[in-house]
């Protein structure tokens, strides 16, 4: 069995994933690379005396940075001349980065910068970063000679060549981003990390695998979707399956392994005593199940829905895939139900960026303590739930057809982030952000998930800025405050981004 735990010690959050032989982080991760140059000029090397050396070392104080975070830097060092340029280019191509950071180490000529990154056609940062606070201006002064004055001020002018490369950009129509400050400020470093990490979720999506079992909810005309407008924006490969695949592989699970699952499940949850050995069971069976349909197509994430009546095998499978799906969730292969496509790919966001994201949508309003109710049945994301999650039996699921065993949890207390991935008008996507958090407090003990949540601008205001945000009904919530990363993904991904609160 795998899952992942997520523990929140001074807003930072730990995670530990236990393997298990499904997609785990590190194999999404995977060829991941990020691309570093530092600009200068070659005609200053013979003219300033340890001028290129000083901006070797802040090339280096640059690399090892993004190398304490995990990243696979490729790094060519210092660009000075148009020929290194058309070479540095192609090399950053071959090896495939997925974000390349442009650093100005002193003045250089744009047509230096160009041909790199046209030729990389990647998403570029520009890092116009100072040695430090300030210019020491008295010794600067006390310097022996005009000469010795203009190296130590070209080792600090990163930001001369700024303008010019921008035009130049601009005029060529490439996009580019900006990080501007001190190499030695954490500020600097925590956005710097923030668009590797923007980065790397786009990377994540662009090689997930998204199973779409079943069919669309009928008369939710929010939730459909444009599966090749999904495809253009996230790079997502969509694999259509039936349910009857899950109900074959449900029949084929071998009875040995059904115990030790029912143990996992036990050990998950609190199990209320009210769930029969039969329900157990059938919904241990059709977890296993899952786990190989997962393998089989090698899936990332997975939206269902299926009405269920008319083939026994089939209901069977539909009524007792809950728990599965929330064990799947957990592992980082997200579930959405009601086959919810959109909410599939908010839910791998999060997962992605290693907050969680539960699938979510509007319960109801207590006007009384400020806050909105919000939850959802089916699938939980049991990595951050407060507390142990309740297996719950249910005499009917609301609205769909069965019954059966069910999840009961509420979002770790503390900050959240909620996000829509939103088809507007004009056929284009956009995210939908909101911070908020989720506070303790009674909910509704109906076998769902739900929480509390509550938001800056209050439960009225946020009601109707969401609502006009055309959202659509479902949402995915993780742990902690993240607006600022997801709009850098949709920079990247060249969407809008439009932060409620």
């Amino acid at each position: 069995m795998s899952f992942l735990l997520f523990y929140q010690n001074d807003s930072e959050y730990i995670v530990t994933l236990i393997v298990m032989n499904l997609k785990t982080l590190d194999q999404i991760d995977k060829g991941f690379k990020v691309g570093l140059f530092s600009v200068g000029l070659n005609t200053y090397w013979d003219q300033y005396d340890g001028l290129r050396q000083r901006l070797e070392s802040n090339n280096a104080i640059i690399h090892g940075q993004l190398n304490a975070v995990g990243a696979d830097v490729v790094n060519i060092g210092i660009v000075d001349s148009i020929e290194k340029a058309l070479d540095a280019g192609h090399y950053f191509r071959q090896q495939d980065v997925d974000i390349l950071f442009l650093h100005l180490g002193t003045y250089a000529l744009s047509a230096t910068v160009l041909p790199i990154v046209r030729r990389c056609k990647t998403p570029v940062i520009v890092l116009n970063l100072s040695s430090d606070l300030a210019i020491d201006y008295e010794r600067f002064n006390r310097l022996p000679n005009r000469t010795a004055m203009t190296g130590e001020w070209l080792a600090n002018c990163q930001s001369c060549t700024a303008p010019e490369i921008a035009n130049v950009f601009s005029r060529c129509g490439i996009p580019f981003r900006q990080v501007t400050g001190v190499l030695s400020e954490e500020r600097v470093w925590t956005e710097i990390h923030d668009w590797m990490e923007a980065s790397r979720v786009a990377h994540g999506m662009e090689h997930n695998r998204l199973g779409i079992m079943g069919h669309y909810y009928s008369g939710m005309l929010d939730i459909y979707t444009d599966l090749t407008l999904q495809s253009s924006v996230f790079g997502t490969q969509f694999e259509m399956l039936e349910v009857d695949e899950l109900s074959a592989l449900r029949r084929e699970v071998d009875a040995v392994k059904i115990p030790e699952r029912i143990r996992e499940i036990s050990e998950m949850f609190d199990v209320e005593p009210s769930c029969t050995p039969g329900e157990l069971e059938g919904v241990a069976r059709t977890s296993i199940a899952l786990d190989s349909l997962v393998a089989q197509h090698q899936l990332g994430s997975l939206a269902y829905y299926y009405k269920g009546s008319g083939i026994a095998e089939n209901y069977e499978s539909i009524s007792s895939i809950i728990v599965g799906t929330s064990l799947l969730t957990a592992r980082g292969v997200p579930v959405a139900g009601e086959l919810e496509v959109k909410n599939a790919q908010a839910m791998k966001i999060l997962d992605l960026f290693r907050i969680g994201g539960s699938f979510t949508e509007f319960y109801a309003n207590d006007y009384a303590d400020d806050v909105v109710l919000m939850g959802h049945d089916g699938p939980g994301h049991l990595a951050i739930a407060e507390g142990k999650p309740k297996l719950r039996p249910l005499n009917n699921y609301h609205g769909k057809v069965g019954r059966g065993l069910s999840i009961e949890m509420s979002v770790k207390h503390g900050p959240v982030t909620l996000l829509a991935v939103t088809e507007a008008d004009h056929g284009k996507l956009k995210f939908v952000v909101a911070e908020a958090e989720s506070v303790p407090g009674p909910i509704l003990e109906i076998g769902n998930t739900n929480s509390r949540y509550r938001f800056s601008i209050g439960a009225r205001g946020f009601l109707e800025k969401w609502t006009e945000a055309g959202t659509a009904h479902h949402c995915a919530i993780g742990i902690g405050h993240h607006a600022a990363r997801l709009a850098k993904l949709a920079s990247l991904l060249g969407i809008e981004c439009m932060q409620v609160c």
